[in-house]
């Protein structure tokens, strides 16, 4: 029983200390963003032939890249933040809140509810989890807000394995001659969902690790004198201005019509019905911004209410608009190719590939999947980078085409965990700086990295 305590206190003490130094270390998201542009720089010019004005070549005609991606992005925090501004949003989100017992409880039901959201849909899971945590902070008294935030994110390392990877789907989906071309002759035939994302190995890692994140975001919760609450500033409302219909102009009665809302939200549910009875719950991320969007509008009544939402939601959207040009930038430089055709993404995943085995080979194809998304961290972009490469490589060792497939998925997913790209849109929402939750994501990326490397080797 002594020992039992002791450990808990040894790990207690350790994610205070991840805590402290995330804290302590962790520079602004745009500032990390920087420091990881200059790395990805002066690595090009020493491991390729590039030059020095190549490069800037490759990091200019990547920084553009984005753009789409960057709106698509501004879009899920803009109007899932407006979405959950509405009366009846807030209205079921305190409800379900209300029904939680304790700060443990807490941090137990969010990691829960952000990972099943994540497996049926990323964009989906990634808005509901930060806004239902954040709800849940107004609501149950002494649960820590950073850990909250960081357990609602955590929900997001299970992307990839569920039903809107975008690797399996590819596959599933995809252009025979466009995946050969892709994989560099390695795949010439769909690969059914049953291989990649429903098959025995990748279920185990899903569910074991919807089990073991809960629990372990649970076991992370600091003592008393550590709980960090929520700042009561992050959680005061725009209060909704009462007009005077009689003094209203014609302009302030259109505005203020519900007529105009209903209309647009017809015909906005008509296609969204559509969508929904011919292709199933298969979202994609326009399809998520379509129906945070038209659900929003409705439920805000008028449109002066919902752009007085938006207007309150898109302070928020700063980082992303700023940050994500900068990572396209990094993407550019990774891939691109000197002279005799070798980028530091190659580099990177040859070097893993030449020290596998049949065995290690999807290991270290998820290790080395894991530190590229550093610097591409993008599904799509992960897989144009190293498919190529791991793809034929798992064929010349005898690894499954599936199996090496979801290793680069895998990797692609694991160290989101740390990497504050795709927390900004949660944080945005939170009203966090990454250092706040990066501490408790460490931990998470450590055990589920050991977990998700034991789902490998096993199957």
């Amino acid at each position: 029983m002594e020992s039992v305590k002791e450990k808990k206190g040894i790990f207690k003490r350790f994610t205070s200390m991840c805590v402290r130094v995330m804290e302590r270390w962790l520079p602004d998201p745009f500032i990390f963003c920087a420091l990881l542009t200059f790395l990805v720089f002066g690595g090009a010019l020493i491991f390729t032939k590039a030059s020095f004005m190549g490069v800037i070549g490759y990091w200019v005609d990547g920084f553009w890249s984005l753009l789409a991606f960057s709106m698509q992005m501004a879009l899920v925090l803009v109007t899932g933040h407006a979405l959950a501004s509405s009366r009846l949003f807030k209205k079921m989100l305190e409800t379900f809140a209300s029904g939680i017992k304790g700060p443990k409880q807490a941090i137990l039901i969010i990691s829960l509810v952000s990972g099943i959201a994540c497996v049926l849909n990323w964009g989906f899971g990634l808005v509901i989890g930060a806004l239902f945590a954040k709800e849940i902070a107004k609501k149950v008294k002494g649960v820590d807000y950073r850990l909250l935030i960081a357990s609602a994110y955590t929900g997001f390392l299970v992307w990839h394995g569920g039903l809107s990877g975008s690797i399996p789907l590819q596959l599933a989906s995809g252009n025979p001659e466009s995946l050969a071309q892709q994989t560099a002759g390695a795949v010439t035939a769909t690969i059914p969902t049953s291989q990649t994302m429903f098959s025995p190995m990748n279920i185990f890692i899903v569910v074991g690790l919807l089990i073991i994140v809960p629990l372990l975001n649970v076991a992370m919760f600091p003592s008393k004198d550590e709980v960090v609450e929520v700042n009561q500033e992050l959680l005061v409302e725009v209060k909704e201005e009462v007009l005077d219909k009689s003094k209203m102009t014609p302009a302030e009665r259109i505005e203020n019509s519900r007529v105009v809302s209903i209309l647009l939200s017809i015909m906005g549910f008509a296609y969204i019905g559509q969508y929904l009875y011919t292709k199933g719950f298969a979202l994609n991320l326009n399809l998520v911004n379509f129906i945070f969007l038209f659900l929003g509008i409705l439920l805000h009544g008028t449109p002066r209410r919902y752009l007085n939402a938006l207007a309150e939601a898109i302070k928020g959207a700063g980082g992303i608009l700023l940050q994500f040009p900068f990572y396209a930038g990094i993407m550019g430089i990774m891939v691109g190719a000197d002279a005799d055709g070798m980028s530091l993404a190659k580099l990177m995943s040859n070097f893993f590939v030449n020290i596998s085995t049949e065995k290690t080979f999807p290991v270290f194809s998820f290790i080395s999947a894991g530190l590229v998304n550093f610097f591409v961290p993008s599904g799509g972009g992960q897989w144009a980078v190293q498919a190529p490469i791991v793809m034929p490589a798992g064929q010349a060792i005898g690894v499954s085409a599936a199996k090496s497939a979801m290793a680069i998925a895998w990797g692609d997913a694991w160290t989101n965990m740390i990497q504050p790209f795709w927390a900004l849109p949660a944080l945005g929402i939170a009203g966090l700086g990454a250092k706040d939750i990066m501490g408790y994501c460490l931990i998470v990326t450590i055990v589920s990295g050991l977990f998700i490397c034991t789902g490998f080797l096993l199957f």
